[in-house]
């Protein structure tokens, strides 16, 4: 992943990027502005990246058909080039616009990542450690945003006349990225059941497999082209009005909104004031921050390590289940903290609570439940409809809170509360356990409740006869033909 660092607000930099606006508009005009203008130009810095991240997500199912999912993440990369280049000369051309367009830039980015990633993962790994290599993307993300807050502090990059270097340093994971990305294999699924390059397909499995067996994998991946042999990549628009998919559709519309909905976006707002209002000092907040960074890392670990043994669903509900005892937390502890002094402690484990539950089930399980909801065909444009889904309600959290904190105070976090107890309690009805199934059984598992019958067609498109040679696996004597 390329954008970790981008993906929170700045913190402490914050003052001085609005001292820089400040500076420039009056080098500019000869008059500053007001601190709610600032505040503003602010505000549109930091929400622009949701907005890229949205556009990134609808070019998803464009890209990956046309470039592949190797592909299109390693095109993708000049985007990142480009928007911290812009960000990293800002100061010195003067400009504001230039941070803006390089967060949206890099925003188009993150929000093409951020699905195309799972989906490859998911793709190449084999089904008994999809979820444990599935949920690699989310420790990443939480090892960038450590890394980030540790490079923030004042001893580091916290200074003011560094935060240009340290809003750049986005291009150092992209720079490595670009290294090695291009030596990995295609996904071949998408080799096998897009390109129909059946000799690419065998050999991109041996590479990731090693001297595995893939008879048995080739064979699943043959079953599922099978079913789909008459079915093309579908549009969003096709993929909402199939119904034999349309339990799935709402999953992934429920628990991509409910990610974002939990209040996990309100927790990081508003963290340094519940560690200040329970009395850690002001120069020792940005430590503390850091802890809860460390927090995410070992939180997120713990849901990689496990998800292979308890499954998805327990991860889900019971990350969706803590987030909302602890949001109901929150509100108790911040209504009684005036009266009852060790409150304010209580809300500082609540915070640390949230976040934690987070990152063991929601922040990574539900790019993983996107990925494997879906057969070949339907996958890309579930992950539009996911990925908009989720910068969306990014972008609406971003800038509702704040209004809703003055209007209702602590309890806007019983909202959270509630949305997070409602998403839960739809993992636990609707969604099954996909734990070590393939795709075609899991899309058999949804053909009841859609009310339709999972039948394949009789044809045997692209079907490839294999035999057992070395361990490995290769082409037989022909490939079975349509009519064969």
């Amino acid at each position: 992943m390329a954008d970790e660092l981008l993906l929170q607000p700045y913190g402490k930099c914050s003052g001085y990027i609005k001292d820089f606006y400040n500076r420039t508009i009056v080098s500019r005009g000869g008059t500053g502005v007001s601190e709610e203008t600032l505040t503003l130009m602010y505000s549109i810095t930091v929400s622009v990246f949701a907005i890229g991240g949205l556009l990134g997500s609808l070019l998803v199912g464009m890209l990956v058909s046309k470039y592949g999912r190797k592909g299109t993440l390693v095109n993708s990369t000049v985007l990142v080039f480009l928007g911290g280049t812009l960000m990293g000369c800002s100061k010195i051309c003067s400009s504001p616009e230039m941070i803006i367009v390089g967060r949206f830039i890099t925003g188009i980015h993150s929000g093409i990542s951020l699905s195309v990633v799972p989906m490859f993962l998911g793709e190449i790994a084999p089904k008994n450690l999809r979820g444990f290599i599935g949920l690699m993307p989310s420790i990443f993300i939480c090892v960038g945003v450590f890394i980030s807050q540790i490079l923030g502090l004042h001893e580091m990059l916290g200074k003011e006349e560094d935060w240009p270097l340290f809003m750049s340093l986005v291009v150092v994971p992209t720079f490595i990225q670009l290294t090695l990305l291009p030596w990995f294999p295609e996904s071949p699924r998408y080799l096998l059941m897009e390109k129909r390059d059946i000799h690419a397909t065998i050999a991109a499995l041996k590479w990731y497999r090693g001297r595995c067996n893939i008879q048995s994998e080739i064979e699943e991946m043959q079953e599922e082209q099978r079913s789909l042999s008459l079915v093309d990549t579908v549009s969003v628009k096709q993929l909402l009005q199939d119904v034999t998919v349309r339990w799935q559709v709402v999953s992934v519309v429920v628990i991509n909104i409910g990610m974002q909905l939990s209040g996990i976006d309100a927790i990081w707002f508003y963290t340094n004031a519940i560690f200040e209002n329970a009395g850690i000092p002001i120069p020792q907040i940005q430590y503390t921050t850091v802890a809860t960074g460390a927090i995410e890392v070992i939180a997120g670990l713990i849901g990689c390590f496990t998800i292979e043994r308890v499954g998805r669903r327990p991860l889900m509900i019971g990350g969706f289940g803590f987030m909302g005892v602890c949001c109901a937390g929150i509100t108790l502890s911040l209504i009684l903290q005036v009266h009852v002094s060790f409150m304010r402690y209580v809300s500082v484990v609540c915070v640390v609570g949230i976040i934690a539950g987070f990152c063991i089930g929601p922040a990574g399980v539900t790019f993983l439940m996107t990925a494997e909801l879906f057969r070949q065909s339907h996958r890309p444009a579930a992950y539009m409809v996911g990925g908009s889904l989720n910068w969306v309600s990014n972008f609406t959290v971003g800038f509702v809170f704040p209004f809703l904190q003055m209007t209702v105070g602590a309890f806007c976090y019983l909202l959270f509360s509630g949305i997070c107890a409602l998403v839960a309690v739809y993992v636990f009805l609707i969604i099954p356990e996909t734990r070590n199934k393939t795709f075609v059984e899991i899309s058999q598992m949804f053909a009841a409740r859609n009310g339709v019958l999972d039948s394949q067609p009789v044809g045997d498109t692209g079907q490839l006869k294999m035999v057992a040679l070395n361990g490995y696996g290769t082409v037989g004597s022909r490939s079975s033909v349509l009519g064969d």
